[in-house]
Formats: C-alpha cells, structure tokens, sequence
C-alpha cells in the first residue's frame, strides 16, 4: 500500500503544483489575453482567422456555437474516414496496408472525433504513418480543443449577465489548439523521446532473436493455400522462426496528444504497456501526469473566470476524494491476488493471498501500483489509454476502471468534459440542496430554475440510457455474444464495460472481447456519437440560459459552494446518481464475479 500511496502523491502532488499556473494561463488564453513571449503565436492565429473567414469579435448564442461545433467534428470525422479508406494510395505506407473496411473506417473515424479513440483493430498492422498522423493525431487535438471550448464557454455562463452569446467556438478551439494543446505536447514528446520512445517514419525493421520462437502454422499446398482436415479445420505444423519484425513510426507526437488531451488509443496495439510507448518508469510517471494535467487545471481556470479561486479548489478537491478512494480499492483488490491460488494449493502464503498479488496482464517494469494508478487514471479522465490489461484484473478491481466511467468520467474527467460535467452535478447538488431548506437553489448568484434542471437531466441520463441499452441489445443477440471469449459474468461485464467506455468516451476496454465486427463497430460509433455531443449540446444550452439571468447578490440565505459541506453534498450526489443509474448493471457482472470467485476459495 506504501507503493501505491508515494506514487499517487508524487504524481498527484506533481499536478496539484502545475494547476495553478497552467489554470491561469488557460483562463487568460481563452479570454484573449495578450503575451508578448507568444505574439508571433497571434499573429499566426491573426492569419488563420483571415484565411478561414473568421471574425474573432463575432460572438455567438449557445445555439450557433453547438451547430458551427457539431459540423466542424463531422467534417473531422468524414476526413478520417476518407484516410482509412483511401490507405493504399497514400504516401507514408510503407508496409503497404489495405484500405480499412467500411465498418471499422466509420467506428474509427467516429472514435477520434469524439475523443473516445476506440481502437478495434491493431494499428501497428492496420494504419500507415499518414493516416496515424494527418488523420489520427489530428483528430487527438481537434477533439480535446472541442472539449476545452465547451468548457470555457460553459464557465462563461456563470461569468455574464444578461448576455446572449458564450464566446467564439472559431476562437476558442484555435487558442485551445495554439497556445494549450501544441506546446504542451511538443515538451512532452521530447521528453518521452529522451526515454527512448520511438519517433521516426521508417519501414518496420526484422530483429534476429537470440532464442527460437516455436508454435504451430498452418500447414499450406502447393498454392499456398492452408490445408483443412475431414472436419475442415486447418491442419497445423510444427515451425520455428528467430526472426522478429519490429514496428516504426511517429510515435511520441502521437503519445504526447494522447496524454495529454485525454484521448486514450495507441500506436500499438499493446497501447502504454508497449516498450516503444512507455519504456521506462519515468515515462510512466510522465503520461500518468499529463493525464491529470489540463483536467486538473481547469478547476483553477474556472475559479479564476468566475472570480472566486476557492470555488475550483472546492471542485478539485471532490475529484481528489473520488479518485484516491476508487483507486486505492484497485490497489488493495490487485494486490491481494487471486484467492483460487491458495485454495489450490498453489500458493503457501500464510494469509492465503496471492504472492506478489495479481500480475497477470500487468508489465513487470510497472508493477501492480503503477498499474492500478494508471487504470485509474485513464478512466477517471477519458483517456482510455492502458498500461495493462483491465480483463485480467481482479472482478473489484475491474469494476473500478469501469464504475469511475459510470460516474461521467469527473475525477477529474476529460479535457473540458470532465469540470463541466462536474459542475452540472453541482448545479444538481444546490437543487436538492434548495429543495430540502425551502429557497430557490443558485449557485454563484444565478438561478437554477426548471429549464436548467430538465436540460442537467438530459445530460445526466443520455449516457446511462445509451449504456444500458446497447449492452441489453447486444446480450439478447448472437451477435453481440459470439466475441465473447469468456461466458458467464465476465462476458457480461467486458460486453457492459465495451459500451460503458463508448458511451462515456473513454476508449478503453477490457480485451476480452471480440469487437471488431460489423455489429460492434457499428453499435459502438453510434453510441460514441450520441454519448458526445448530446450531453454537450445540454452543456451548452445550460450555458446559454445561465448567460442570460442577472447576478444575485450574495445574503445570509446563500448556500457557501467552496466548503467542506458542499464538498461532501457534491460527492454525494455523484455517488448517488451513479449508484442508481448503473449498480444493477454491475451486480450482474464484476460484483456477482467476486462473489463467485470468493464462495470457490
């Protein structure tokens, strides 16, 4: 536990120190501060803004800014769709890969404009360097720069006072791109560099092991097609091969954004825990901050906008409790093992736990604690990026990683996505909060009244529901069963967990299932689709009618949001909208499982 206690509070504490300045340098970026170090930075914006057309000081109501949005990401999302699809006549292929399929080039391309990067193919094997790069990696800073303009405007309606409009979003995704997202990730990617991360575009390279590699091919004619027996199955021959082909490409460009923004995916498909990914502990350490960064910042960019920096250290320390309680949970479960080891008799521990905890699916250069905190870190936020396999953690500890997407993915969420959302459960909070002492519920001097309630409603219960019943479709039909590769409550889970990390747009899964059919990639872009951007058009409404109220004046009556009572009634309430929206669900799958799992020891 010590392990895991000094990792979380160096990474966490390492974070905590860098939110202050780099919250206040978003908050000031985004409201068109001018810094002289990053003139030559506007005046390159300046020049966008004339190539494309764009007024700056042209402000927009919350309704034009979610429509210029919406068709700005379908344009994303069609471009990366044309790359997959147009792949063999493309420069930068040098492995000559075939065009996508149809199915998986409309999952991916939905994937990367939504920020979930759901991958269900692999992409060492399956993309070149063009389409990792232009089409992929692009996609990484469109879609968290999109995430980062709603939640600017979002704080802004809170900010203004009878006013129509919530910003630019031409403007904002632009500085969210230039000044936020770019830079960071060019310091990150030298420095994952330096830790031996490759970036490169040369052609895959062949190794010689030092040992052979044994296993059964199939056995081939003279045509060089596969043989089959009477029961037409492929008649397999023992081989032996010393030869190892070994991937190249841009990978740390790709690896900083992903990180950074919050997108989650990989160049590989072994993601973080690939050795040309995350090579090192320091790397580790490095991609697990970067995680946190920005989502964490932005607490302190929304007390700075709103003029009240303790109301987002309010707002931080609610992720904070969330996030330290359901990771240490993941901790403890991992590293006590499997219990089947002792009731075996494989295992002669005293205690009956599992020597060393579980370490299947784990790297052994990370260990349990930097991977438990890693799997908590990249479902707490949307990244989805994984340094281990979260099928083959224990049932509590897999439904960890899997209730922390259920929660709306606020501890602390996504690029953007994550304070917005939290603060919608603020706004739910004060409600209930009004209801139970008889005043109108505000929150920092602005009303919440019936149209602000019913648009948090949508926005709370459009993920469950798109959740809930994808998974109930693909339970009920074979197929959506058939890629099951373990019957009973894990299946249920890796099926609850596949559409709890599309519908939440995180991108991670438990690899258990088979999903790169048409059904799942179909199903699951469909979900990714809604479960982005109908929340954040809510979002965006809430902005827009909070915008327009008048500032009340703070009186005795007021209800403080930046103590430890609100604190305890916003977690509260995050806890119990999750609880009821998802824990029958999970009764079915990780907690039946651990029941299952203890009654067998």
């Amino acid at each position: 536990m010590f392990e895991f206690v000094l990792l979380a509070v160096l990474v966490l504490g390492a974070v905590i120190v860098c939110a202050k300045p780099m919250g206040g340098y978003i908050a000031e970026i985004m409201e068109g501060r001018d810094y002289l170090a990053l003139r030559p930075v506007a005046r390159f914006e300046a020049w966008i803004y004339r190539l494309c057309g764009v007024k700056r000081s042209e402000e927009m109501n919350w309704s034009r800014y979610a429509l210029t949005l919406l068709v700005f990401n379908l344009a994303g999302a069609l471009l990366v769709y044309g790359l997959l699809r147009l792949q063999p006549w493309l420069p930068l292929n040098p492995q000559h890969f075939a065009p996508v399929s149809a199915d998986s080039s409309f999952n991916t391309a939905v994937a990367f404009a939504t920020n979930t990067d759901w991958q269900g193919y692999s992409g060492e094997s399956t993309m070149g360097y063009l389409v990792q790069a232009a089409g992929l990696a692009v996609q990484n800073f469109l879609s968290a720069a999109t995430g980062l303009a709603v939640a600017v405007a979002f704080i802004r309606g809170f900010t203004r006072r009878s006013c129509k409009t919530i910003g630019n979003f031409w403007v904002d995704v632009t500085r969210s791109s230039l000044y936020v997202l770019l830079p960071l990730s060019i310091v990150l990617a030298l420095a994952l560099i330096s830790q031996g991360v490759i970036q490169n575009v040369h052609g895959y390279k062949e190794a010689t092991t030092m040992e052979k590699l044994r296993f059964d091919a199939p056995k081939l004619d003279s045509h060089g097609d596969p043989l089959k027996d009477e029961k037409g199955n492929p008649v397999m021959v023992p081989a032996t091969t010393q030869i190892q082909t070994l991937p190249m490409g841009p990978v740390a460009s790709q690896e900083a954004i992903k990180e950074l923004g919050t997108n989650g995916g990989g160049f590989f498909n072994a993601n973080s825990s690939h050795a040309f990914e995350n090579p090192t502990a320091l790397s580790n350490f490095l991609e697990i901050a970067a995680i946190f960064l920005i989502p964490f910042a932005l607490t302190y960019t929304f007390g700075k906008m709103v003029g009240d920096t303790r109301q987002g250290w309010a707002l931080m320390i609610a992720m904070l409790v969330l996030l330290g309680a359901l990771g240490m949970t993941a901790f403890v479960s991992e590293q006590g093992g499997n219990p089947l080891f002792a009731a075996q008799g494989i295992d002669s521990i005293p205690s009956g736990l599992q020597a060393g905890g579980n370490m299947e699916g784990k790297e052994a250069r990370f260990g349990i604690a930097a991977s438990a905190l890693f799997a908590a870190a990249s479902t707490g936020t949307s990244t989805g990026a994984v340094n281990g396999m979260h099928d083959s953690m224990m049932p509590l500890g897999g439904l960890v990683p899997l209730f922390l997407m259920q929660l709306g993915e606020l501890s602390p969420g996504g690029v953007g996505t994550g304070i917005y959302t939290i603060l919608i459960f603020a706004i739910l909070g004060v409600f209930i909060a009004g209801l139970m002492i008889g005043r109108t519920p505000e929150y920092l001097g602005k009303k919440i009244e019936v149209r602000e309630m019913k648009l948090a409603s949508i926005f709370i219960l459009i993920t469950p529901m798109l959740v809930l019943a994808g998974t109930a479709i693909a339970v009920m039909t074979v197929s959506g069963t058939i890629g099951v590769a373990n019957p009973g409550a894990h299946g249920f889970s890796e099926i609850l967990y596949a559409f709890t990390s599309a519908g939440n747009n995180n991108g991670s899964a438990f690899a258990g299932l088979s999903v790169n059919t048409a059904f799942y990639n179909t199903a699951l872009g469909i979900v990714m689709w809604l479960g982005r951007f109908w929340p954040m058009v809510a979002a965006l409404a809430i902005a827009g009618s909070l915008a327009t109220k008048k500032r009340i004046p703070v009186t005795e009556g007021t209800m403080p949001t930046h103590g430890a009572l609100f604190i305890c009634l916003l977690i509260g309430t995050i806890l119990l909208f999750g609880v009821l929206n998802y824990v029958p669900a999970l009764a079915l799958g990780p907690v039946v499982e651990h029941f299952i799992l203890a009654q067998s020891h």
